[in-house]
């Protein structure tokens, strides 16, 4: 037997394209029917990109009274780039968004696993724990910066439970002391954000087949050799989106932050996005700003790029 077959006219055709009627016109077809979302969609991910690219190249503003498309007439080339290197303040602001990164990634991340330990078997009283512990995850950034702004006042509940514990007044100043801003504004955010950290991590554990636990328990292995050989290994994948999803987050964080302090006192608690807002807002050099949006953009396209190959090997 052949692996072609011959229509009524003596042609020959591919088996895929007898097994569908129509074979390649159809895929025009639907090619043509689709095309316009298609383009649509590339229109409405590449034109913001290219706008920016092109704005970084120039000294543009609004207050220079001329639209943005005829920012060319303010063109500088590279010198936005220049000046962004040579930045005290952009990477002052970088460092202090890498130093809530690295503390609050690992700290959500132990949280949310250790919570999906206690939670992958059943218990009473699982689904109205379950649910509370969602609860921070679903509230409005804004709100949750507000609670904690009012958390963290020198007479709110946390100086109240400190000064339980020590038999003595505590007026600690979170919000306006330098050194503790940071860590309050760190707190909030992994308050809100530890569950969703949790939920990703327990899916992941759900997901690993049962027999194989139960086989390891049969042949005597411990919990912890399960848990190191058989359940982790199987959500190495799951592990590597929780951590990407949020290491780009938190280059992104702003409303918790913003509420809170301001960026403040002085420059604390200023991350990179704060930085961006400041200087859009209440300094209007939008080309400049332009150059920083596209240098974060690179950043986390590479971090992006990294997740997806250590998928592909995983």
């Amino acid at each position: 037997m052949t692996d072609m077959t011959t229509n009524d006219m003596g042609a020959t055709a591919s088996p895929q394209d007898a097994a569908v009627p129509g074979g390649s016109e159809e895929k025009r077809l639907g090619l043509w029917l689709t095309l316009p979302a298609q383009l649509l969609v590339i229109f409405i991910a590449l034109f913001p990109i290219l706008m920016q690219v092109y704005i970084s190249l120039t000294d543009w503003s609004p207050l220079d009274g001329i639209p943005w498309y005829r920012a060319y007439e303010l063109w500088i080339g590279l010198l936005n780039y220049a000046d962004l290197a040579n930045d005290p303040r952009f990477w002052s602001a970088m460092w202090r968004t890498c130093i809530v990164m690295a503390i609050c990634v690992p700290v959500q991340f132990l949280l949310g696993l250790g919570l999906a330990i206690l939670f992958v078997d059943d218990f009473p009283g699982r689904r109205v724990l379950y649910s509370t512990i969602l609860v921070p995850m679903m509230v409005v950034p804004a709100v949750a910066g507000y609670m904690f702004f009012m958390l963290f006042q020198s007479g709110g509940p946390v100086n109240d439970i400190l000064s339980f514990f020590a038999g003595r007044p505590v007026t600690i100043a979170w919000l306006s002391d330098p050194d503790l801003a940071l860590f309050a504004t760190i707190v909030s955010d992994i308050w809100q954000w530890t569950p969703l950290m949790f939920l990703i991590l327990l899916a992941g554990m759900v997901s690993v087949p049962q027999d194989q636990q139960m086989a390891a328990v049969l042949l005597g292995a411990s919990w912890w050799r399960r848990f190191r050989t058989i359940v982790l290994p199987r959500m190495k994948t799951i592990i590597i989106i929780a951590v990407a999803i949020r290491v780009i987050e938190n280059f992104k964080v702003f409303d918790n932050f913003y509420i809170m302090t301001g960026g403040g006192p002085g420059v604390a608690t200023e991350t990179i996005s704060i930085y961006i807002y400041k200087v859009t807002q209440q300094e209007l050099i939008w080309g400049y700003v332009a150059a920083i949006a596209l240098a974060i953009l690179i950043v986390l396209s590479v971090v992006s790029a990294l997740a997806i190959k250590k998928l592909r090997s995983a």
